[in-house]
């Protein structure tokens, strides 16, 4: 059973519902088939028409769903012989951000994106996802790399933001993510980026500058976190959900602004209730994203990603 979220507690109580009804007639004669079934059905219909009507803070407390998968479940699903390569070759190798080599359905690819971990302890190892200049370095060199051979390159973007520390801008954070960014748009080889989950500013940004960007359909990608555009706005973060009705930050709305390219579905319920499912759904739109981009040349890729970009907020 997932967690269930604070939106979800009459989809929880429910199925609570129906778990203790099987355990009273466990080890009976007990015929409860029939109004298990009419439970299931009754939080299944449930769930369909919450999730049909989700606001956007709701949306962003699905897309921070501590049971959604991340970086290294996609890896595992959907690259074979994966590589990983780490360091900066400069400072450290940051484990917030990774990246390697392998190959997606026969295609030899570079695969670079954010881990938040998905315990305690890996949380911590892997920082929350919040990546530091050395992270971004890495992406840039795996990015250089990747160019250098002729690879595509595939990100998988999960993160709240870059690591605000004083360490991070001792190290030139800002610096480090425009030079990401500027690499992302300097390559010759199609770039397509995913939004797994959340897409946080310009720790965002810096992996998601590509020729094609795909959005999971519960994922939520934005300038700023809803609390804390709450916090300057209204200097409260109890005004969150304000925040992120008017900030846009669903993939619905950021497909009708055309940032991004493509919603892809998520399984009833979100990713976290059918990872593996979500899991192909995305592979599909990763794979359909890099047909449409291999006929194209190094200076049509180029050419592509800066219009792209350039054409955002046109009137």
């Amino acid at each position: 059973m997932p967690s269930f979220l604070d939106f979800e507690k009459p989809i929880a109580e429910l199925q609570g519902r129906i778990d203790e009804l099987r355990d009273t007639a466990a080890g009976s004669d007990m015929d409860i088939d029939s109004e298990v079934a009419r439970l299931q059905s009754k939080s299944d219909k449930m769930l369909r028409d919450t999730y049909l009507r989700l606001t956007p803070w709701q949306k962003t407390q699905v897309a921070r769903h501590p049971e959604r998968p991340h970086f290294k479940h996609y890896v595992d699903a959907l690259i074979e012989d994966f590589l990983p390569l780490g360091g900066d070759r400069a400072f450290a190798d940051d484990q917030a951000i990774l990246g390697g080599l392998g190959r997606f359905r026969g295609r030899r690819v570079m695969v670079i994106g954010h881990e938040k971990g998905d315990d305690t302890a890996s949380r911590l190892r892997h920082n929350f996802g919040m990546g530091k200049p050395e992270g971004y370095r890495k992406a840039i060199r795996l990015m250089q790399l990747a160019d250098r051979f002729g690879l595509p390159v595939v990100t998988l973007v999960d993160t709240s933001g870059a690591f605000p520390g004083v360490q991070a801008e001792e190290r030139g954070q800002a610096e480090a993510i425009a030079r990401s960014t500027e690499q992302c748009l300097n390559l010759g080889v199609p770039l397509v980026a995913s939004i797994l989950g959340e897409g946080g500013s310009g720790g965002a940004v810096a992996l998601a500058t590509g020729n094609r960007v795909l959005m999971l359909e519960h994922a939520v990608y934005s300038v700023i976190s809803p609390e804390g555009c709450a916090s300057i706005l209204w200097r409260t973060a109890d005004k969150a959900a304000d925040a992120a009705e008017a900030m846009k930050v669903t993939a619905q709305d950021l497909l009708a602004l055309r940032v991004i390219d493509r919603v892809v579905p998520e399984p009833l319920g979100g990713a976290h209730r059918d990872p593996a499912r979500a899991m192909r759904a995305l592979g599909d739109a990763i794979e359909a994203a890099l047909i449409e981009l291999e006929p194209l040349s190094r200076e049509q890729l180029r050419r592509d990603r800066r219009e792209k970009f350039l054409k955002m907020g046109r009137v």
